[in-house]
């Protein structure tokens, strides 16, 4: 039995988790900085490092707290060391290899996407290969996963994410960062209606571009005389059924584009067995449950993480370092940001 914790600091969660080998996750740390980027729309980087600095050996040791364990208990320390906002990053590995190298600790580097990928493995058994819809504010991918740690991007983004779309339509219809929960929110209130019939992509090349999307929205709004072009002003700022109504367009847009994109690749790889939805957008259940019944359709299993496994998290980092462990994966204390 051994136990490995992990530590992720790779945009403006700071996150650390305790894995046991034989009981799993034992401890899942976290602390947000959405209340200190909400005044400016969006995650920035200066006060994002500055705030792991000051929280990183808190939620550590709040880790450990609640595992009821101490550093000398631990064998591997887990960091996730790439991709990421570099001054974030940097506070993690840092300090991951500081504990490593004054306790004589194992190190691991780990990908906050392969992270993603295996977040929902946490709590479900997921039969090999499946399909990973991967979607956040600064990623939106599908994987061919084949084994633990083998996977491949078959379909990449080329340009804004699906959580940045959501962020930026929200932001020209004057609601609060982030935009994604406030927009299912509002449309909750609209029953879901497809008011405006946004465009869905109609490439059938296997790719994700929502820049289009968020241009066309803000190009009807303007037509609508919803939204000043020239003063990049919105119009209708007291006007809640109207952002409902974008709202719930916008939201039906963005799941119907994932059905369409999962099916196309469905196609391409029918030997998988399942499908997944992880990152921060699978937390909305109106997308979630739009995937689930294409799932159905073509008779697919489909899993999807707790809402707190969803957004960025160490625990699925230390699942990730569980599986590399025991592959003998380790790194040295050479381990930098990539």
């Amino acid at each position: 039995m051994s136990k490995i914790l992990a530590i992720e600091t790779s945009c403006d969660e700071t996150g650390a988790a305790v894995y046991d080998t034989d009981k799993g996750i034992i401890s899942n740390a976290l602390f947000s900085q959405i209340d200190l980027h909400k005044k400016y729309g969006g995650v920035v980087p200066e006060i994002a490092s500055r705030s792991h600095l000051e929280k990183i050996n808190l939620i550590i040791q709040k880790a450990l707290d609640h595992a009821k364990l101490k550093l000398d208990d631990i064998e591997t320390i887990a960091v996730v060391n790439n991709p990421g906002l570099p001054g974030s990053l940097l506070v993690g590995v840092c300090f991951a290899k500081a504990l490593a190298a004054c306790k004589n600790k194992k190190i691991i580097g780990i990908n906050h996407l392969e992270a993603h990928i295996f977040s929902a493995c946490l709590e479900n058994s997921i039969p090999f290969p499946f399909l990973c819809l991967t979607a956040s504010g600064g990623h939106t991918a599908i994987y061919l996963v084949k084994d633990w740690g083998i996977y491949t991007c078959v379909v990449p983004a080329i340009d804004d994410a699906a959580g940045e779309a959501f962020d930026k339509v929200a932001k020209l219809i004057d609601l609060p960062y982030p935009g994604g929960p406030e927009i299912e929110k509002l449309s909750t209130s609209v029953n879901y209606e497809d008011f405006f019939k946004y465009p869905r992509s109609k490439s059938k090349a296997l790719n994700f571009s929502f820049s289009g999307l968020k241009t066309a929205v803000l190009y009807d709004l303007a037509k609508r005389g919803a939204y000043d072009l020239k003063n990049k002003n919105f119009l209708k700022k007291d006007d809640q059924l109207f952002k409902a109504q974008v709202a719930s367009s916008l939201l039906n847009a963005i799941a119907d584009i994932f059905v369409n994109k999962l099916e196309q690749t469905y196609k391409k790889y029918p030997e998988v067995k399942a499908i997944t939805f992880v990152g921060g957008v699978a937390c909305n259940k109106f997308i979630r449950n739009k995937i689930e019944t294409f799932c159905k359709k073509i008779n697919l299993n489909f899993f999807f993480p707790s809402p707190q496994y969803c957004t960025d998290n160490a625990a699925m980092a230390a699942f990730v370092a569980n599986y590399k462990a025991q592959q003998n994966k380790f790194d040295d204390l050479t381990l930098d940001i990539l």
